[in-house]
């Protein structure tokens, strides 16, 4: 075992390398950059991420930057502006250095876990991850609670009452739920029970109230609790779908299989059928899900739901930093995500030898 994970890990140095060479390549051709935002600054045009979004004067002022920037003199927006303020500037972000330097240069800091400082706040990328990462951890963590710890004991019994009233009911308000979008589901929370129309029952923002340094120990947990009722609820909701049905079914496919009838003609007890041997069979593929589930739950998976319920995390961070070109804070975001899947997915391979210790991965190539 000691053998597969060093090899894992070492597939890790290579993997990474592949993910962020893709990455620095695209944006090599993405129109725009925090040089032509800055010029657009200075131009008089709207630089923020929701003028991108929208395609309004953001999107002129950065297109007529960037062709300044590019010394493209004949076009208006060159005017007015010194080239020698232009080299200054591209300079100062590092673009007066070729491509493949740049490139190895930042993978020669993340090898360091250095990740320089943001282009546009005035803090570095650690700092900023720092201060994001426990908003993202919080609604990740209970999202995969709440919907692991509901989602797997219904899908058992829902395999086991198969065709039963009780499926049937319990798989269209599943479907439902999941039909709807997570961000619909804030917004009709919001309007029932933050304030909107009808009830003032749970607050609008944020994840604890501006009292919550003076309460008791016992008052921030209630506090913390009270405020995250509504967006954990939005996320997690569709989130059962896919698990729910995911576990009913592998429960369905063990249970038909010879060894449970054997098991079943041997005079075992219902429970230590399922438990005993079926469980550990029908886990599998619900554990291979679990790398995508931790990832999407603690990054992607909130970016509308901070937005939404005014949550700064690690989602939002990314997002306004792709819109803005915030280039350092986009490139490390994205080497720590695709770190995290990476090790969540070796965690996930030993957790097959746990679960099931006839798996053994020496015997197989990486």
């Amino acid at each position: 075992m000691f053998a597969y994970i060093l090899r894992r890990l070492l597939l890790m140095v290579p993997t990474l390398f592949g993910i962020l060479l893709v990455a620095f390549t695209i944006v090599q051709f993405a129109p725009g950059g925090p040089v032509e935002r800055v010029l657009a600054q200075l131009q008089g045009a709207d630089t923020s991420a929701s003028s991108r979004v929208g395609g309004g004067t953001g999107d002129v002022g950065g297109q007529a930057a960037m062709q300044a920037a590019q010394g493209n003199s004949n076009y208006r927006g060159a005017q007015g502006l010194d080239p020698a303020f232009i080299k200054e500037l591209e300079k100062q972000f590092g673009f007066d250095k070729p491509a493949h330097e740049r490139f190895f240069k930042m993978v020669g800091d993340y090898l360091r876990f250095e990740f320089g400082r943001s282009y546009f706040r005035d803090a570095s990328v650690l700092d900023l991850i720092k201060e994001k990462l426990p908003v993202s951890m919080s609604l990740g963590l209970w999202m995969l609670l709440i919907s692991y710890g509901i989602s797997i004991p219904l899908g058992i019994r829902k395999a086991v009452r198969d065709g039963s009233p009780f499926d049937i009911w319990t798989s269209a308000l599943i479907v439902v739920g999941y039909a709807m979008p997570g961000f619909l589901v804030a917004v009709f929370l919001i309007v029932l029970f933050a304030g909107g129309s009808f009830f003032q029952i749970f607050p609008l923002r944020g994840l604890t109230s501006g009292n919550w340094e003076s309460l008791s120990l016992g008052g921030k947990v209630l506090d913390y609790l009270w405020h995250i009722v509504l967006p954990i609820t939005a996320m997690a909701l569709s989130a059962f779908a896919t698990l729910t049905f995911l576990t009913k079914n592998s429960f369905l496919d063990e249970i038909r299989k010879q060894y449970v009838l054997t098991a079943r003609m041997k005079g075992l007890d219902e429970k230590r059928v399922l438990y005993g041997h079926v469980f550990r069979n029908a886990m599998l593929i619900v554990i291979s899900g679990f790398p995508a589930a931790f990832v999407h739950a603690f990054f992607s998976g909130s970016i509308l739901i901070e937005t939404i319920f005014s949550l700064d995390g690690l989602g939002l961070l990314s997002f306004e930093s792709i819109l803005n070109r915030d280039y350092p804070v986009v490139f490390a975001n994205l080497f720590i995500f695709a770190l995290v899947g990476l090790v969540v997915n070796l965690i996930t391979d030993l957790t097959y030898t746990f679960v099931d210790p006839r798996i053994d991965f020496e015997a197989r190539e990486v």
